[in-house]
């Protein structure tokens, strides 16, 4: 019996194969490009472009970076890449992800897996690293809830944790074209990689 394709073609031209990927079909434009047209909370957002997990990858690097300063650029960088997988398998809301069952998690993570060696992280992100970046998760998820999702500062409290006022100043959900955001996401990659490169 013939087995059903595994494999996704990216604009870059190379094959990533979503059961066995390789580092060296990953790149970083194809990453963004997916990324910036992938819609959180299944698109029910406010505004006249859907917020994507672009966008809110670059949010959650940027409250990482607050949380933790001086922090080393290469765990920056696992903040701004903690939902690549999801250029290629979309953005499952957690409802479904349960429905799914345990698949859906083993794809992502070994899809995380070849992201992170493509560049130059650990295949799997130390405890503290992983636990600090699902905070700053966290934090964006609240603002994006009580922001442009609909939800009560009640309900949001409810679901990703009350916030301190303190640690939320200055943050705005922003509704972009994907384009822009694209532009954004490989440009803040770029300048982490030079950080690390530096360190």
């Amino acid at each position: 019996m013939k087995q059903p394709r595994a494999w996704q073609r990216m604009l870059s031209g190379r094959r990533l194969d979503l059961l066995d990927p390789t580092p060296v079909d990953i790149e970083i434009e194809d990453i963004a490009h997916g990324l910036a047209f992938v819609a959180r909370w299944n698109g029910q957002t406010r505004g006249d472009f859907p917020y994507s997990v672009a966008e809110h990858s670059l949010l959650v690097e940027e409250i990482f970076g607050r949380g933790n300063p001086g922090i080393a650029a290469k765990w920056r960088l696992a903040a701004l890449l903690h939902d690549a997988p999801e250029y290629v398998i979309g953005d499952m809301i957690s409802p479904v992800k349960s429905a799914v069952g345990p698949g859906y998690g083993e794809m992502d993570a070994r899809l995380a897996a070849a992201v992170h060696l493509r560049f130059g992280l650990p295949a799997v992100l130390p405890a503290p690293i992983k636990k600090a970046i699902k905070a700053a998760d966290k934090v964006s998820a609240w603002l994006e809830a009580v922001q442009i999702a609909g939800f009560s500062h009640a309900e949001a409290d409810k679901l990703f944790g009350r916030q301190v006022p303190g640690d939320l100043a200055g943050l705005q959900i922003h509704l972009r074209p994907p384009v822009l955001v694209r532009a954004d996401f490989v440009a803040r990659h770029k300048a982490l990689l030079a950080a690390m490169s530096l360190g």
